[in-house]
């Protein structure tokens, strides 16, 4: 009966650890912080409510983005190679092939409003920092100028591919511009050293940030890196839901490919536990009967 008694302590004293303890503790040094935004209300300098015209976005586009941007899919290619682009804006201007299934239709319109505002880098812009954003605003715009121009985006972007395959092909489009992922084979297309003049810093390699972060954590970074580090170089990249699923679940197939398997054998060993201290049990009773 001893035995149960000590075993009756020891859970309420890790019940009490668990259950009081440990999430008083990570309140105090992780706060609870909003839950990732995917409407982007904060951004309402257009009315994304406007249908778009494609056929003038297609004109707009090609008079305004192609001389830096390039879409594939539509058979414009890069202007420069990346080593060239890097140089002369900082980082490499972002392939706008899958822009517009990829970033949210919200956000993809005030980003081409007001590119500072949209991405959260109002801290990094300013007047005393001398420093510019390589995008300019297209302010100048009218909303349905605007519309028509994420129409067009929307209209050429790829349906999405399931699996493996299209979980990276987002990841590449979203976030290989500047961070590398060494466990992939994936490098970053702006060189290191114009990123981090351009950052301020290095960006991280990803391989192992689904461990070390942990995927609720990627959710809100991901999608506003400003509420859980502020003042961070890393901008809002805008993401849909959707394609936020994807890199996140890329992440994880790279970083942590053995999480089902680890998580099936848990179950088996909490079983092999509770087995061995039944039999642990038994055999201590069966040694204790002689001596007594």
């Amino acid at each position: 009966m001893k035995e149960f008694k000590i075993l009756a302590v020891i859970v309420a004293l890790v019940g009490i650890t668990y259950y009081g303890i440990e999430p008083y503790a990570h309140s105090v040094m992780h706060p609870e912080v909003a839950p990732a935004d995917f409407t982007f209300k904060d951004l309402k300098n257009v009315d994304t409510k406007l249908s778009g015209n494609v056929e003038n976005g297609k004109v707009l586009v090609e008079a305004n983005c192609i001389a830096c941007h390039a879409i594939e899919k539509a058979g414009h290619p890069a202007v420069m190679p990346n080593a060239d682009a890097a140089a002369s804006y900082g980082v490499v201007p972002p392939d706008l092939s899958n822009a517009g299934r990829i970033y949210d239709k919200n956000y993809l319109a005030n980003f081409i409003f007001d590119p500072v505002s949209a991405m959260h880098l109002q801290h990094k812009y300013t007047p005393e920092s001398g420093k510019q954003f390589p995008m300019p605003s297209y302010n100048w715009m009218t909303p349905q100028e605007i519309m028509d121009v994420v129409a067009y985006l929307q209209s050429v972007a790829p349906k999405a591919v399931e699996g493996k395959e299209g979980h990276k092909a987002t990841f590449d489009a979203a976030c290989g511009r500047c961070h590398n992922m060494k466990y992939a084979g994936i490098e970053a297309t702006t060189p290191t050293e114009n990123l981090k003049n351009y950052m301020g810093a290095t960006p991280p390699d990803l391989s192992q940030y689904i461990k070390s972060r942990g995927e609720h954590y990627l959710h809100s970074f991901i999608n506003d890196p400003q509420v859980l580090l502020h003042g961070t170089s890393m901008p809002r990249v805008g993401l849909s839901e959707a394609a936020q699923e994807e890199v996140i679940a890329y992440m994880e197939e790279i970083g942590d490919s053995k999480k089902a398997e680890r998580e099936a054998l848990g179950l088996w060993v909490m079983l092999y536990t509770f087995v061995f201290a039944i039999l642990a049990y038994l055999w201590k009773r069966k040694i204790w009967s002689e001596v007594h």
